[in-house]
């Protein structure tokens, strides 16, 4: 059985946005405080003994989250086209990460975006 490594790191945003369609009290402009947990898993350590840096995943989780930190997320691509639900929000998330993060060795496992501290949704590909 070959060795599977899984890094989890978490950082937060604030933002605001507008559910199209919904039949609720969501249709209408809220924002969130939400907390974004991102999990890489690594088959392979390099010659430090880490899988990756949890720095690198940090950072790069960080500089994606800033380009929606306090923002209207309806404005934003690809949010101005597509609902910017949990679930919308969480795939975007895992897609871009994994266009920066993937190698042979490392792949972005799971994104887990919580929009209330009792309520969260966890994308993943597998």
């Amino acid at each position: 059985m070959s060795p599977r490594y899984t890094l989890k790191v978490a950082t937060d945003f604030a933002a605001a946005h507008t559910l199209r369609d919904y039949p609720g009290a969501c249709s209408r402009m809220h924002g969130h405080n939400w907390k974004l947990e991102v999990e890489v898993c690594a088959t392979a350590l390099d010659e430090v003994g880490m899988g990756l840096d949890f720095k690198v995943i940090k950072n790069t989780a960080r500089e994606l989250a800033g380009r929606l930190d306090h923002y209207y997320l309806n404005d934003i691509p690809p949010f101005d086209k597509i609902n910017p639900t949990a679930e919308n929000i969480a795939s975007y998330f895992y897609k871009e990460l994994s266009n920066t993060l993937n190698t042979s060795v490392l792949k972005v496992s799971a994104v887990t975006l919580w929009e209330t501290e009792r309520a969260c949704v966890r994308y993943t590909e597998e």
